[in-house]
């Protein structure tokens, strides 16, 4: 892969899986990378075959963060932060997959994934305080809201790498898998993720989210419970019970309320 497109992005029964290529950094994120990575989860977003999106690195690491080198622009522009954000509203489930490291940058975008699947061989940290540099606030906040106040100042203080026990002890990561058994399992869970409702999915991550963030109204709950009532999912879901038979979902939304 060449430094032109270090991102890669592929579509295959129902898994759009962006994957960061850059392994001779690490998969540090390059200015151009930040930018295009917004692109690249529009794209998915408007593709109705996208069911999940699973973003991993290659070479055997996740993602060494920001690339150094380019630090000033990617601060100036904000485009950490940007590209942050639309991969934490990206409305259908995100799910990070980690080997090696996944360090400052690269621990942001695996926080702002709605789920994270580690091998035991990942590493994880938070390490502004080397740099004497502020990590953003909307990324402190999604911080605390999936590891907790202490755990977060703990990452935040040190800038020391935690172990993927760690991790998984302190609800950084859902999983913790020997890396020879890390594929297998990501491709179950992917499986498992494309066979349910994408209304149950979609609807669940705006209400999960605004509840984490203290933002839930009632008009967004009602705006969900009208859009219950027209979608197809439930009948068919219920159906297929009492049927025996797999269900097959046909709600593919967006929903227009949503955030």
């Amino acid at each position: 892969m060449s430094e032109q497109a270090p991102l890669r992005c592929e579509v295959t029964d129902g898994v759009g899986t962006i994957t960061i290529d850059r392994p001779g950094k690490r998969n540090a994120m390059s200015a151009a990378m930040w930018r295009k990575l917004p692109v690249l989860l529009e794209r998915l977003e408007t593709d109705p075959a996208v069911r999940v999106v699973v973003l991993t690195g290659a070479g055997g690491h996740f993602c060494a963060g920001a690339d150094i080198g380019e630090l000033a622009d990617i601060t100036s522009g904000d485009l950490a932060t940007e590209a942050e954000t639309a991969l934490a509203r990206f409305p259908k489930p995100t799910l990070a997959v980690i080997r090696g490291f996944a360090v400052g940058g690269g621990c942001q975008l695996a926080a702002a994934c709605d789920l994270r699947l580690a091998a035991d061989d990942a590493r994880f940290g938070i390490t502004p305080a080397k740099l004497g540099i502020l990590y953003p606030a909307e990324a402190t906040a999604r911080l605390v809201r999936l590891i907790g106040p202490a755990a977060a100042k703990y990452l935040l203080f040190s800038g020391e790498l935690v172990d993927a026990a760690h991790a998984l002890r302190i609800g950084l990561v859902d999983e913790v898998l020997p890396a020879d058994r890390l594929a297998a399992r990501v491709a179950e869970f992917t499986r498992i993720l494309t066979s349910r409702s994408q209304f149950t999915q979609q609807g669940a991550k705006d209400i999960v989210e605004h509840a984490a963030a203290g933002t839930l109204t009632r008009e967004l709950v009602e705006a969900w419970a009208a859009e219950a009532r027209r979608s197809p999912d439930s009948a068919e879901g219920v159906a297929a019970f009492l049927e025996r038979r797999p269900p097959v979902f046909t709600w593919t939304g967006p929903a227009a309320h949503r955030r």
